[in-house]
Formats: structure tokens, sequence, C-alpha cells
């Protein structure tokens, strides 16, 4: 990920699972989006990237809310507080719920490790 970015260009750094670019509203802040199964998902189809779901920006000033779909900017509805909230609390339900399924198809025996990790920090 180069330390400037350009504006109307997504950044993808697959070896560290996260894409990158300047908010779309033009504010210059720079939009981090973890990439994986409980995260974003990254397509690219004929050379136009896509990221889904939407990205809401919630933590910026500008708080834009917008879809990259085909290399193109969708702006969305903005949303609420109380929106913003509920939508966190369930980006937080879906990735436990994708972590526990995933940590249910692991043996016995590395479920325990990963518990007594989890319990002193190792």
């Amino acid at each position: 990920m180069p330390r400037d970015l350009s504006p109307g260009i997504l950044y993808l750094a697959e070896e560290y699972a996260v894409a990158g670019h300047l908010c779309a509203c033009g504010c210059g802040n720079k939009v981090m989006t973890p990439l994986g199964a409980a995260e974003w998902n990254f397509s690219e189809r004929d050379g136009r990237p896509s990221l889904s779901p939407s990205i809401g920006n919630w933590q910026l000033p500008c708080q834009s809310h917008y879809f990259i779909t085909g290399g193109k900017i969708y702006w969305a509805a903005q949303w609420s507080t109380t929106q913003v909230e509920e939508g966190r609390q369930a980006e937080e339900q879906r990735r436990r719920a994708h972590y526990a399924s995933r940590d249910r198809k692991l043996p016995f025996w590395m479920r325990i490790r990963q518990v007594v990790r989890n319990i002193f920090g190792k």
C-alpha cells in the first residue's frame, strides 16, 4: 500500500488482506477495508474492481456512504446514529458467528489450545 494514495484508485494489498482508497467524497481521508469472509469482499471483472458490502465512513467527519461496484461509485443513503450502531452490532455478530463456525471445524485439542491461549494471552 503506498503512503500517498491517488484519488479514484482502489489499492489492493493481498498479502495483508486489505484494500485502501481515498474517500469517494473528496475529503482526502484514507479508507482501509479489511478483506475476508467476515469483512469486505473484493472482486474484479474486466479490470473493474468491486467491494462489498457498502463503505460507511461513519468515523470520518464526512460520514460518506457508498458502494464501489464495477469500478464506479454509487452513493447510498446516509445512516442515522441508531442505524450505524445497529450496523456495527450486526457486523460483530457476523464476525463472531463466522469464527465460531470455523472453530467448530477444528479438532477438539486445537479448540482447547485456543481457549488456553485466549485466557493466558500466549
